[in-house]
């Protein structure tokens, strides 16, 4: 075996769970006739679509959540503050327009698995034919929408006190040592 196969098959397993559904981020104002169509297709109908999708809201309204809804603009190129704006995966999407529904999905879709995308397909059909009996039998679906709140963001990474990313970087220290302990035994082999 190559260590560069070995090297793949490491970072392979980092990023294992990787490929389903691009979450939604969306950003939007209480007040504005738009952002209240993007997030009733988003919370009505693609959350049920796309089982393992998760959106979270960001209300530009509190002040407290400008910085992230500043950061997103500049990362997606925008210069105006015009809403809703949702980025799904890499993707950003300004304004809202039922044309837009196929490319929010596409965009949703895009690094899913073909087994997921058949459970959509699947998922989609079934809301067809029966959308209120379907979002019944789903009903905890509609916990995959969590609002965003900086201050409740900043106070549990208060709390949190960094754990996540000593996770990560502990993890990560453990697939190079086992990764450094195979090719090394390997050499020894030869």
């Amino acid at each position: 075996m190559k260590k560069s196969s070995i090297l793949s098959a490491v970072l392979g397993l980092a990023f294992v769970g990787s490929a389903s559904a691009a979450d939604i981020t969306v950003y939007y104002s209480p007040t504005c006739p738009h952002c209240h169509h993007a997030r009733e297709f988003i919370n009505n109908t693609l959350i049920y679509e796309y089982p393992k999708l998760s959106v979270t809201e960001v209300n530009v309204m509190d002040e407290a959540n400008l910085p992230k809804f500043q950061e997103t603009l500049t990362k997606c190129e925008y210069d105006n503050g015009g809403v809703p704006v949702m980025v799904i995966g890499e993707k950003c999407f300004q304004g809202y327009a039922d044309f837009m529904q196929q490319e929010m999905r596409n965009a949703v879709e895009a690094d899913m698995s073909d087994g997921d995308k058949k459970a959509a397909a699947d998922n989609k059909a079934k809301m067809a034919k029966d959308a209120e009996g379907f979002k019944a039998a789903n009903a905890d679906r509609a916990n995959a929408v969590v609002e965003y709140n900086a201050a409740d963001a900043a106070a549990a990474a208060e709390k949190d006190g960094g754990n996540s990313t000593i996770w990560f970087w502990g993890l990560l220290i453990v697939l190079v040592a086992g990764l450094g302990f195979v090719l090394v035994k390997k050499g020894k082999r030869k």
